[in-house]
């Protein structure tokens, strides 16, 4: 039986009382503080001054434990609602996983792979495919999944890319500004060389927007492909 349908056990008045929502919650912290390697049942056990063998009542396997933190992630984001139109369902999608994963960059971690099939992460899928289901542009089921698969497989590529430079940044000690000056010679020794005269452009010519707007960016890109190939479909 999944961890969603098997029961808790019997609450037991105890120095330390346990449910599902504690440990996910102990659990969440030290992932947030220190990454998804923080977690085990004898590290969340000892957050919740209990012994981790009482753990195991409640949450089988890790597997199991990461399932539920993922799920509790999903029960913080607003799903996108009926009416909004397309192409702000799909924003609404796109920038309101981002921020989940900003908010627990170990999310990210976890977006990809298997379906996640929690209630809250249920809910937030059933409220993203019924946004584009009433647009008339979608005709069938499988262009509003196509969209929203689209849409969502552009968020954790690009919300990946964008934690691993802030953990990459963390690890090295040193800001983008101190990195650029370190590593600046180099670069430059290499340009010079005339072999890359593209990143030479990029280098010099690039503008090197912030965060936000390469996301915002990119997620336009994405959804003027998604109107693009619609409008090449429909009649007249």
């Amino acid at each position: 039986m999944l961890v969603w349908e098997r029961p808790e056990p019997p609450s037991k008045p105890t120095p330390s009382p346990l449910s599902r929502e504690k440990i996910v919650r102990a659990a969440i912290t030290l992932a947030d503080a220190d990454g998804l390697v923080a977690v085990s049942f004898r590290k969340v056990a000892a957050e919740l001054n209990a012994g981790p063998m009482r753990l195991y009542g409640y949450v089988e396997t890790k597997d199991e434990l990461l399932d539920l933190m993922v799920d509790a992630v999903y029960g913080e984001i607003s799903p996108p609602q009926p009416g909004d139109g397309w192409r702000s369902a799909l924003q609404t999608v796109a920038r309101s996983l981002r921020q989940a994963a900003l908010r627990h960059d170990w999310f990210s971690d976890l977006l990809g792979g298997r379906p996640h099939m929690g209630p809250n992460a249920l809910a937030f899928t059933e409220a993203s495919l019924v946004a584009l289901d009433g647009a008339p542009e979608f005709d069938h089921i499988d262009d509003v999944m196509g969209a929203v698969g689209t849409v969502r497989g552009y968020v954790i590529g690009a919300v990946r890319n964008e934690i691993s430079e802030a953990r990459a940044e963390r690890a090295s000690g040193m800001n983008e500004r101190q990195w650029q000056t370190a590593s600046g010679p180099y670069i430059e020794r290499m340009l010079a060389t005339g072999r890359f005269p593209m990143l030479a452009r990029v280098v010099h010519e690039a503008t090197h927007p912030d965060a936000d707007t390469v996301f915002e960016g990119g997620l336009e890109l994405i959804l003027d492909g998604i109107e693009a190939r619609l409008t090449k479909r429909s009649p007249g």
